[in-house]
């Protein structure tokens, strides 16, 4: 089954007048793994036999036509813990783990009936920006297999882009829902900190990390934030706030929206046929009635800097239950309790994770504390700032998502730096909570255009809106791969 020619909507339609079954359905979709997945590697693992008993059962209840999300086949990052399902986060340390409870999540995916199809590849413990960091496999580009998929969601990405399934579940950390969207021309959306739970997502950066869901249309992943947004008594961070439908302001009617366009996100850096993929998306809003204008977030520049080294700080705290005895990997043949520790981590951690253990454990040590980790929380504050000014007179702010195309496999996985500046327009949005979606803008030498839209805090709606009425008014996100070659 091709699920490029049908959205949520339109299979769900199927489904509940007997078209198609939602065992049909299922069967069709893992037929197009075994066929498509070998091309791509996108899958860590499969759950194929508890699936299809799934939609047996669904099929023998009857679909509710009221759960647009019922019998849909869907498939989830492996750092969100699914029960009695392999969940890994792509690293040796947890290569057999096996969870015995779900993330928040993953029960409310379950509750609405959707068919949990496998868990996605990732970079390890979600560090990195290409997919390329796994232990276990490199995930490819189905627009080109010679090109990253972009990361940490990398995965899930394609998943979504090469039409394996309609909806997938990543995270974002510092753009690691948003950069891969981008990069396979779908959409993502990385919600407010706090609007969906992180109870049973494998943590990385506690103060930054958010779930989020990634489609090939907007109207489907207003959907799927519907499904997962709300409080949790388990996550003392989710927010209280009510959830609106997400989808009940996509009339296509943006007329008097007031966009801002940061020059910082469009100067230096920004590959010049990126840049004019987004001046014609600008032209876009500006027929559709918006008004676009110029402003500045200054201490964005920043931005890189204290993600990186907040981010580590927070990692260094959370992996360090990872040693060998409590959790995780353990060496074999070791001589003495210190050759456990530092074998086992040494040995179950890839080279991306150490760096950033080490950065962060030297951020928070003593005598270095205030002159990086308190100094990176001061710029966090003034990047806030720069937000909130902003947002006293706009509706929202847009630019591109990354600054290039997605590029070769293998290019920049051994230049770290490099690498960390693909996120240099995402990773702001983290450092304030605010939320940001990507949406399919245009293409650079064949390759997908991300558009990124940022929004004030919890009104994922409002980007839900323009990006509808940008999507209703171009073509792009109906363009779709085909493996390995031309669209």
């Amino acid at each position: 089954m091709d699920f490029f020619d049908q959205d949520l909507t339109s299979l769900h339609a199927d489904l509940v007048a007997k078209k198609l079954s939602a065992t049909e359905l299922t069967q069709a979709t893992f037929a197009n793994l075994a066929k498509t997945d070998a091309q791509v590697d996108a899958f860590l693992g499969l759950n194929e036999a508890a699936a299809l008993t799934k939609a047996q059962q669904l099929d023998a209840d009857g679909i509710n036509a009221d759960n647009v999300l019922a019998g849909i086949p869907v498939a989830v990052k492996d750092n969100i813990v699914t029960k009695g399902l392999t969940t890994t986060a792509a690293s040796k340390m947890l290569a057999n783990f096996v969870p015995v409870y779900n993330a928040t999540v993953v029960d409310q995916m379950l509750a609405h009936d959707m068919i949990i199809v496998g868990k996605t590849n990732m970079d390890e413990f979600a560090m990195g920006g290409s997919t390329e960091t796994s232990a276990f496999k490199v995930t490819k580009n189905p627009w080109d297999l010679t090109r990253v998929p972009g990361g940490s969601s990398g995965g899930s990405a394609v998943a979504v882009a090469a039409g394996q399934v309609p909806v997938a579940y990543g995270s974002d950390t510092g753009g690691s829902i948003r950069q891969p969207a981008s990069f396979n021309g779908i959409v993502g959306m990385k919600p407010t900190y706090g609007r969906v739970s992180r109870w049973g997502l494998i943590a990385f950066g506690s103060s930054l990390d958010q779930i989020g869901p990634m489609t090939r249309t907007v109207k489907d992943n207003a959907t799927a934030l519907n499904l997962i947004a709300g409080n949790d008594a388990h996550d003392g961070t989710s927010s209280k706030r009510a959830v609106p439908d997400f989808t009940a302001g996509l009339t296509g009617d943006i007329k008097g929206m007031k966009i801002a366009l940061p020059k910082e996100y469009m100067g230096a850096g920004i590959d010049p046929k990126v840049r004019a993929v987004i001046q014609a998306a600008v032209k876009q809003f500006e027929a559709l009635g918006a008004t676009v204008e110029e402003v500045s977030l200054p201490n964005s520049r920043y931005g890189v800097a204290a993600y990186y080294i907040i981010a580590s700080s927070e990692a260094s705290s959370n992996l360090q239950r990872f040693d060998g005895i409590r959790y995780g990997f353990r060496a074999q043949d070791v001589k003495n309790l210190e050759d456990v520790y530092v074998r086992s981590r040494s040995e179950g951690f890839g080279d991306e994770v150490k760096r950033r253990i080490m950065l962060g454990t030297f951020s928070l040590s003593a005598g270095y504390y205030d002159a990086y980790f308190h100094k990176a929380g001061q710029i966090r504050t003034m990047i806030i700032n720069d937000f909130n000014k902003v947002f006293e007179d706009y509706d929202l702010i847009i630019g591109p998502t990354a600054p290039t195309p997605a590029f070769k496999l293998g290019d920049e996985i051994s230049d770290p730096i490099t690498m960390y500046m693909n996120d240099v327009l995402t990773i702001p949005v983290n450092l304030a909570g605010l939320p940001g979606m990507s949406i399919p803008a245009g293409f650079a030498d064949g390759m997908p255009v991300g558009l990124q839209l940022i929004g004030k805090s919890f009104d994922e709606s409002t980007l839900y809106k323009a990006g509808y009425a940008f999507e209703q008014a171009t073509d792009f996100h109906q363009a779709t791969p085909t493996l390995g070659g031309t669209h």
